[in-house]
């Protein structure tokens, strides 16, 4: 079985937002909060998804140019890889990754803009919300591996969708982005 190590925080790109989640425990269990409007997360959840994965699955990499993601691993641990790809960011072009885990429950919040990928080295289960319907044409995505995005998985070989195994160079996610961009006249 494939593991990582827990990582210590990093440099986030501008906007991305981890937020430690608390338990609260009694007798019987515990109950966390997920989600809170007066957090101010900049995600108004429109819908919310519930993923399960399995041990060596790599999801990504992604970007969208109008919704944002707010994630939340439930059980196991998620490598989170991030990378800036808006050109007028203070963080343009950073690269960080994350450990998140559902035995220290966070929350992320990831902008429109910031390409995301998740590695798994065991099965996971997680939620995500995003604040626009999900809609494959915001779905914009490259190799996993491509070294334009300056990443390191503990991987040489995981388990990927079809979509994201036939995904373009980071080239070309970038000029698709650039384009979306331009069309919702966030770059004019």
């Amino acid at each position: 079985m494939l593991t990582f190590p827990r990582s210590a925080p990093a440099q986030l790109p501008s906007g991305v937002a981890l937020r430690p989640l608390s338990d609260e425990h009694d007798g019987g269990g515990s109950m966390t909060e997920l989600y809170r409007e007066d957090w101010r997360l900049d995600v108004a959840p429109v819908q919310w998804n519930f993923v399960r994965t399995r041990a060596n699955t790599l999801r990504g990499v992604h970007v969208h140019a109008a919704h944002a993601d707010y994630l939340c691993v439930l059980h196991g641990d998620m490598l989170l890889a991030l990378h800036d790809m808006r050109p007028r960011s203070p963080t343009y072009r950073l690269s960080t990754q994350q450990v998140l885990s559902g035995k220290g429950p966070c929350s992320a919040t990831i902008p429109p803009g910031v390409a995301h990928g998740f590695y798994f080295a065991s099965e996971t289960s997680y939620l995500y919300a995003v604040n626009r319907y999900w809609n494959l044409a915001d779905e914009l995505g490259c190799r996993w591996d491509d070294p334009e995005l300056g990443l390191s998985w503990p991987t040489t070989d995981p388990l990927l969708s079809p979509r994201d195994a036939a995904a373009p160079g980071y080239a070309e996610m970038a000029d698709g982005l650039v384009a979306a961009m331009n069309w919702r006249g966030l770059l004019s």
